[in-house]
């Protein structure tokens, strides 16, 4: 016979501890952490950091171990973003009524009680903070100029789901601190300075990055106007968003193109060109965005397009250094 109503149990032990010691160990599921993360996404800051070191290298400067600790920085930077952005679009409850897709609507693991809110707010908080010592590392090492940088990428990483979002044309913020300031902050790591060159070469990744956020947030935007926010498939409407993102995209070859004319970039940049099929496909999607079945694939070729874009572009500078 059991005592005290407990069946199958040690004596003393508390079935509501037991319950709760579960719990914690589920909370700590190491998987669930780094799908938090959204892994998935962290391919954009390898490729960010590997074009903009790439850069530096064929203006003559290249330190491993720099790019190595300057790609952990972004690599927290760019998880605290994608951290945060969940957390408060689970406190808004945009993340309850987002069309979920592989490429947009959050990581799930909020609204599936997989974290409490609290957890992932200092997680992402976490991150960050954790980034900023190798920022001021690089600034003592290699000059106070990476400062700007380095303020203007933290407000983008900080106000961009609060408030960024909440004004028009929030696109630029993930365009400028999670594409241009990267490939400029990677190329600074590395030789203490900027040229207009390297800002040329910037370019292309702020225009892909902000594309990549334009385009995923089609399938968002009936969830994101009850947050009030001013996303482009908001504030224009689908027809035009779409014409906005073909055009961004159309400049980005251009960009490459004219600044290979002008003999700003190697011509061996223009294996970037080799893009361009997927480009197309991802610009005719864009125009069906109502149709999942047309937008996913649309989605697809255009994570391809800005990933290997960049890392095409990257293997371009390489070869001209060589």
């Amino acid at each position: 016979m059991s005592q005290g109503g407990r069946k199958n149990t040690p004596e003393g032990t508390d079935l509501s501890t037991v319950s709760t010691s579960t719990q914690d160990k589920k909370n700590f599921d190491l998987k669930i952490w780094i799908m938090e993360a959204r892994p998935q996404y962290l391919l954009l800051p390898v490729v960010l950091v590997l074009l903009g070191t790439a850069i530096a290298w064929k203006d003559g400067a290249v330190n491993v171990g720099y790019a190595v600790v300057a790609l952990v920085g972004m690599l927290l930077c760019h998880i605290s973003v994608n951290v945060l952005n969940d957390y408060f679009d689970f406190k808004s409850k945009v993340d309850l009524k987002t069309i979920k897709t592989p490429f947009s609507g959050g990581s799930g693991i909020l609204p599936a009680g997989r974290l409490k809110p609290k957890q992932v707010f200092w997680y992402g908080t976490i991150c960050f903070i954790l980034a900023v010592p190798i920022g001021i590392y690089f600034t003592i090492v290699q000059g106070w100029l990476l400062l700007p940088l380095l303020f203007l990428g933290a407000l983008c990483i900080i106000l961009y789901t609060p408030i960024i979002l909440k004004h028009s044309f929030p696109e630029w913020s993930p365009g400028v601190g999670l594409g241009t300031l990267p490939v400029l902050g990677a190329y600074f790591v590395q030789t203490g300075h900027y040229t207009w060159p390297a800002v040329v070469a910037a370019v292309p990744s702020g225009l892909l990055v902000l594309n990549l956020l334009l385009l995923n947030e089609f399938p968002d935007a009936e969830a994101d106007k009850t947050a009030a926010r001013q996303t482009l498939p908001i504030t224009m409407g689908s027809k035009k968003a779409a014409v906005v993102y073909s055009a961004l995209t159309i400049l980005t070859y251009c960009w490459i193109i004219g600044a290979v004319l002008t003999r700003i970039m190697p011509i061996s940049t223009l294996i970037a060109l080799l893009t361009l099929p997927f480009a197309v496909k991802a610009i005719r999607g864009s125009f069906a965005s109502a149709d999942l079945k047309k937008i996913i694939p649309a989605m697809a070729n255009n994570v391809i397009v800005v990933l290997a874009t960049q890392l095409l572009l990257g293997v371009g500078y390489i070869l001209a250094a060589l």
